[in-house]
């Protein structure tokens, strides 16, 4: 599996109607509801200031809007890459998600990926995918700090394969994968003037 060279930023598309729902979306082309428009013009005050110098976006409307948004609002350019589209659910699509946790006595983020449908795409061939994607960006544009607009699940799918463990994602919430000393760890970008600075270690 391809590891990415260095740091980059990841962000969760705005909301749509589905995710409202708690709706598997998957490759189902949903557009940004309110809440998703107004989610990804939140997403510009925290990335205002963190260097993002290139955009690369999922080609779904609700990840392609958001990152529109973000790259007119902090001046970057914007490119569609088909590496980090959602996971195919196949036959989950559109189905409630958690009913299904509950039929199958699953809990966790570890659980629901065990019972992924097989008419569906592989969680690992999509890491693979996104991570090789990711790699491939960071490597043409050696410059650039690079922010990947894309979904939960790819987001979960790199942060597990390069960390260990999934976290919580939330919606226009922006993202580090920091590597440091060949170790990762996933960090939520935040900015001085929403949260207090946390004082320097001793």
């Amino acid at each position: 599996m391809t590891t990415p060279a260095r740091t980059f930023y990841g962000l969760r598309h705005g909301a749509t109607d589905w995710n409202r729902e708690g709706r598997f979306q998957g490759r189902t082309d949903n557009p940004l509801n309110e809440d998703g428009l107004r989610q990804a013009h939140e997403a510009v005050d925290m990335l205002r200031g963190a260097g993002i110098s290139r955009i690369v976006a999922s080609p779904l409307a609700r990840a392609a809007r958001t990152a529109e948004i973000i790259a007119a609002a902090i001046s970057v350019p914007l490119a569609i890459d088909d590496g980090i589209i959602e996971f195919d659910f196949g036959s989950f699509e559109g189905l409630p998600v958690r009913d299904l946790m509950i039929k199958h006595g699953v809990k966790s983020a570890t659980g629901l990926v065990s019972i992924l449908p097989a008419d569906g795409e592989s969680w690992d061939a999509m890491t693979k995918r996104s991570l090789a994607c990711v790699s491939a960006w960071l490597d043409r544009h050696r410059g650039d700090d690079l922010l990947f607009v894309c979904h939960d699940a790819v987001m979960q799918g790199m942060a597990n394969a390069l960390c260990g463990s999934y976290f919580k994602n939330s919606h226009g919430t922006p993202f580090r994968y920091l590597r440091e000393q060949a170790q990762w760890r996933v960090e939520q970008v935040v900015t001085s003037d929403r949260y207090s600075p946390s004082p320097p270690a001793t």
